[in-house]
């Protein structure tokens, strides 16, 4: 793993609300939409608080450097 690797927010058009699942896609190296889709699941199976993590996320989480 890079040590230089860092989650940061995503902006433009990967970025669909605050670029959290954008981010997390690009640090895991994953696809930004099956995130978005475990997201989703979680939130409608009630696994802690998904929707209250995604808000604390958006605001501690910079967004990329352009």
């Amino acid at each position: 793993m890079n040590a230089d690797k860092k989650l940061r927010r995503t902006t433009g058009k990967e970025a669909m609300l605050f670029g959290i699942c954008g981010g997390m896609s690009k640090f895991f190296n994953l696809d930004a939409s099956l995130i978005r889709v475990l997201w989703v699941v979680a939130t409608f199976l009630g696994v802690g608080s998904p929707i209250l993590i995604y808000l604390v996320m958006a605001f501690i989480i910079p967004k990329e450097l352009a």
